[in-house]
């Protein structure tokens, strides 16, 4: 149901027990709010022991609306002793978790849920400064084919664009410069990431992206907006990818279309040494597999999409070599991946001493198939797209 203003919604959901409330609240008083009270008021006379109060996407509330709100909650919880109260925030509304945080010194049953706390198992990972050589050259590597890949997928100069989950930013600026969007929105969950990208973005001499902070399973961004949504990488490392394709189905605009990009970890390849390389490669998608990542989620990309909702799928895949420019470049793109996924992760896995030996030596095979005189060593990548219904 939608509320008395245009600026926000509110629903009940019966079968999650769930009373969402999103957009702007600011009223003056409480009779511009009173059709979001009385669907509050009809979740109450269904509930049955716990009422989620879902205010992830409430980007704006006043004080004068709190009161209404936090007062409902209250007066229920009296009313009704066996009734609990969880209010589920996100992160990327910072205040909504400190602000209804209080209510528990007022009413022990109610309680604050920050979901996304828990929700990007890999995240800390990909937060560290030492990731960051990681992304810089994978978008440099990646970026020589996709550049003639993206237009197959229906991009073309003008469109308005979103590069979700954009990381530090090395794509949007490449995407900007090369095909001049209208609008182009970059978002990511890592505020230092964000500043890292806004780094790059004045050091390419590149302005006009939107950098912005927003969770990709659960974003402010309108209904409707885009011509082409791009997630590179991210599916893969993300515990529910379904959730962040909906959210990319929810902003592209009827008839644009969403663009993906994820890797099968098992297929990078190398010769010679190709056994040791491969054993390594099978071993990284058990240990993103423990984190609860899926580094083989590139040839799922047609089903993942169709799921979506999406149709007209395109697919391709293409294979980033030690022979895509300097030999170097790959090399030490499989140098970082030994120090963090043969470092850090095998380590709080809890790996013996044995086993992260044997590890890295795959690694290190890797890299001399690399600059060996004549050797191949290669990372594949999947790429899909799937359109909107019109």
């Amino acid at each position: 149901m939608l509320g008395s203003s245009q600026s926000f919604a509110a629903r009940y959901d019966e079968n999650n027990q769930e009373f969402s409330l999103s957009g702007t609240v600011r009223p003056e008083a409480g009779s511009e709010i009173a059709d979001c009270m009385v669907v509050f008021d009809r979740a109450l006379r269904h509930v049955r022991g716990t009422l989620y109060v879902n205010v992830k996407r409430l980007a704006r509330l006043n004080n004068t609306g709190f009161r209404i709100l936090a007062r409902a909650m209250v007066e229920a919880c009296r009313v009704r002793p066996e009734l609990k109260i969880v209010v589920v925030t996100s992160s990327v509304v910072g205040w909504a978790t400190a602000k209804f945080g209080r209510l528990r010194q007022v009413e022990p049953r109610i309680s604050v849920n920050e979901y996304d706390g828990h929700f990007y198992p890999g995240q800390s990972f990909l937060e560290d400064g030492g990731f960051i050589p990681i992304l810089r050259t994978q978008t440099r590597m990646t970026w020589r084919h996709e550049r003639a890949i993206l237009p197959r997928h229906g991009l073309k100069e003008g469109m308005s664009m979103a590069d979700i989950c954009c990381g530090i930013g090395d794509f949007a600026v490449l995407a900007q410069r090369e095909f001049a969007p209208s609008r182009l929105v970059a978002l990511d969950h890592s505020k230092s990431s964000l500043a890292y990208a806004r780094s790059v973005a004045e050091e390419f001499g590149i302005h006009g992206i939107e950098y912005t902070y927003g969770d990709a399973a659960e974003m402010l961004l309108d209904p409707d907006q885009f011509d082409f949504v791009t997630c590179r990488h991210s599916l893969q490392i993300f515990n529910k990818p379904d959730m962040i394709l909906k959210e990319l189905f929810r902003i592209c605009r009827p008839g644009g279309r969403v663009y993906i990009s994820n890797e099968k970890n098992s297929h990078c390849l190398g010769e010679p040494r190709a056994r040791s390389i491969q054993w390594t490669y099978n071993e990284v998608a058990k240990l993103f597999e423990y984190f609860e990542m899926d580094v083989e989620l590139g040839p799922k990309s047609r089903r993942y999409l169709m799921d979506a909702g999406f149709h007209d799928i395109r697919m391709e895949s293409f294979m980033v070599t030690n022979l895509d420019g300097d030999p170097q470049d790959f090399a030490d793109m499989i140098a970082a991946w030994e120090n963090v996924y043969a470092g850090e992760m095998s380590v709080r896995r809890g790996d013996s001493p044995e086993f992260t030996e044997r590890f890295r030596q795959g690694f290190r095979d890797h890299i001399h198939a690399a600059l060996h005189p004549k050797g191949y060593a290669g990372w594949p990548i999947w790429v899909a797209s799937g359109q909107k219904p019109a």
